[in-house]
């Protein structure tokens, strides 16, 4: 059930402007005369007639549902492309940037497809694509996926399609959820104690849980607005982002992995297949690998190459990443594997043949990233602030007309943000921006100042609206609900705004991000549960003891627990001993250390660790407290339960 949180007063409120035709109500709004003839721009920009990238997309088909869609066990669905049906063999309508329409069309193409003999993959059925390699006896299987539902309904269809095998292996590239949340999907508990092996990147399992529970309520929250999970699939709402067409809301699982590849050239043979692996840190993900398949010729690039321009900083939020160790990476890769390569193949998208392609792709690909990296430090280096140079950066012509580098995820304005807060920071070195007032503070004294001139404030923006000046009149607007978060009119018209910015977007996040927030501000923040991923909790049952304190100390409200301090001796069977201390309320710890006369004694098994962080965990049978329970009580009385619903949009 969707919860709207507006009142029904404001959501019926509708003002006709007094510029033009304007009216500032709560309804989608077409694409007006500015958005139809950005777009049409895009059309004398790229070469629409090149279907090269289709070539690929389809080659190899060996099977596909009519229709697909996925459903838990509930019948709750949890994927679907039959909601995209509408791209399928249309031409662009005025609300979509036309590139972004056939990148649409090309991620509408799902099924499973052959790679090259003995290599499949299943495409299109989460945002993800799961691969299969043929061994002597069964599938090896890599990155299954962000849901069990999907991973389970991709294997199926490849086992129907080719022949039931057991699933002998499965490696991780990298710790991201879209590449072993459908684990579980894959492979059994029976699977497991068999010991069949689970490969990853060392330091995997540290990064995988660490940004999923640390600021995953943040994360969570801002990847609604990224994926663009509330919106309906549509001309007017919901395209393609990239990598995918969105987030598969089912079950998330996770099984930790049993063999970690730690340097470049390691080999493992699984089932009879030889794999060489290329470390590549810091790319897209802090732990991630390339792999290199010997008997057929062929590369695995993980997410480091993808069909698009990726990711510098993701708008969900999380670690920059380094343009210039992605590109080296890549470029290694050239020289390690580019002379014999006759297929490359990925994590998202469809895969390139022909090795003469192969080396111009990695070519371009790395040339995007250095570019955006080299030219970032070149402006730094003139004094230009990160807004200035986002907005003065631009891909040369040869690598911006290339459809694999087009912007569908990242963006190169964003991107080069990214780069600028890697080496500076976010100060930009005017002091009055050192330490400014907070954005309902500064529209409080914004209102102030401008007294009961807000009416012509608005006529001005209505009109600046009518000129195509959107994100002007985004930001004024913006001002103006964070002033007064009942003025429908700046609502309604900061929404029709980033409407039309997300008509012209061909980055599918910034669409989403961008109607995302329109909705909100004409209907109030929603909450769906529906379109939300069930964890199943294997995630937090991975966490180490570090992490668990870590996260003890994350939730810990210390302004409020000042006065607090104490010692704890945490007894973790099958792991150490932890002293914690808790100094002002700040919480501390040191792993194989203990005090004689602590506070309190908490003793537990490893596999219990993560009920210290569950209401109701210290009455667990498995958890044992000795000493002032009472105090314990105290500190866990200033742990802060997260509200997943805050606002962004507006105060």
């Amino acid at each position: 059930m969707i919860t709207l949180m507006l009142t029904a007063a404001l959501v019926s409120v509708m003002v006709t402007a007094c510029s033009g035709d304007l009216i500032l109500d709560d309804t989608v709004k077409d694409a007006n005369f500015h958005t139809i003839e950005a777009n049409q721009a895009i059309y004398e920009l790229l070469d629409f007639n090149d279907r090269q990238e289709f070539e690929f997309a389809t080659r190899g088909l060996l099977a596909a549902p009519e229709q697909l869609e996925i459903s838990d066990e509930n019948g709750k669905v949890v994927w679907s492309l039959k909601a995209f049906d509408f791209v399928v063999d249309t031409n662009a309508p005025g609300e979509a940037n036309p590139s972004l329409w056939r990148h649409t069309q090309l991620n509408h193409i799902y099924g499973l497809f052959e790679v090259t003999d003995g290599i499949y993959q299943v495409r299109g059925y989460d945002m993800s694509s799961l691969t299969l390699i043929a061994g002597e006896t069964g599938w090896i299987i890599f990155d299954p996926l962000i849901s069990e539902e999907c991973s389970r309904a991709a294997l199926k269809l490849a086992n129907d399609t080719l022949g039931e095998r057991p699933v002998v292996g499965v490696v991780y590239s990298h710790p991201h959820v879209d590449h072993f949340g459908g684990v579980r999907g894959v492979i059994s508990d029976e699977d497991i104690h068999r010991g069949v092996p689970i490969i990853a990147p060392y330091g995997f399992e540290q990064y995988a849980v660490s940004e999923n529970v640390y600021v995953g309520t943040a994360m969570e929250r801002r990847a609604g607005y990224q994926y663009g999970v509330l919106l309906d699939p549509s001309d007017h709402g919901r395209l393609a982002m990239g990598i995918g067409m969105g987030q598969s809301t089912g079950t998330i699982s996770y099984v930790s992995p049993t063999d970690l590849i730690t340097y470049t050239g390691e080999v493992r043979v699984i089932d009879g297949v030889e794999m060489v692996f290329q470390m590549t840190p810091g790319t897209e993900a802090p732990a991630e690998m390339n792999i290199w398949f010997p008997a057929y010729n062929a590369l695995w690039m993980a997410e480091n190459c993808t069909g698009t321009l990726h990711n510098l900083y993701t708008l969900r939020g999380a670690q920059v990443r380094d343009g210039n160790a992605w590109s080296e990476y890549i470029m290694e890769a050239v020289t390690l594997y580019g002379g014999e390569a006759e297929v490359l193949f990925q994590s998202h998208n469809w895969p390139r043949w022909g090795n003469n392609h192969i080396n111009e792709y990695m070519v371009n690909t790395a040339a995007m990233y250095k570019f955006i990296h080299d030219q970032t430090l070149l402006y730094i280096n003139q004094g230009y602030t990160s807004s200035e140079i986002a907005h003065m950066i631009r891909l040369p012509k040869d690598l911006e007309r290339v459809w694999y580098t087009r912007q569908y995820y990242g963006t190169v304005a964003h991107n080069a943000r990214a780069v600028y807060q890697k080496y500076m920071g976010w100060y930009d070195g005017n002091p009055v921006n050192l330490h400014p007032l907070p954005p309902s503070e500064s529209a409080r004294k914004f209102a102030e100042y401008m007294g009961d001139n807000r009416d012509k404030i608005l006529e001005m923006a209505k009109r600046d609206f009518d000129n195509g000046e959107y994100q002007w009149v985004a930001q004024i607007t913006n001002i103006l609900v964070f002033a007064n978060p009942m003025d429908a009119e700046a609502r309604y018209l900061c929404a029709d705004a980033l409407e039309q910015l997300a008509y012209q977007s061909e980055s599918g996040p910034w669409r989403n991000v961008y109607l995302s927030g329109a909705l909100e501000l004409r209907h109030g923040m929603s909450k769906n549960d529906e379109n939300t991923p069930t964890d199943n909790g294997d995630l937090f049952r991975a966490l180490t003891p570090s992490m668990v304190l870590d996260v003890m100390g994350i939730r810990l409200n210390s302004n409020a627990a000042q006065d607090v301090n104490m010692t704890i001796n945490l007894n973790v069977a099958g792991d150490d001993t932890y002293l914690i201390t808790v100094r002002a309320g700040v919480l501390l710890y040191q792993k194989g250390a203990s005090v004689r006369n602590a506070d309190v004694t908490i003793s537990l098994p490893h596999s219990a660790m993560y009920l210290l962080l569950l209401p109701g965990g210290l009455d667990n049978e498995h958890v044992r407290i000795d000493g002032n329970r009472r105090a314990l009580n105290t500190l866990y009385g200033y742990f802060t339960e997260y509200n997943p619903d805050f606002n962004i949009i507006e105060p």
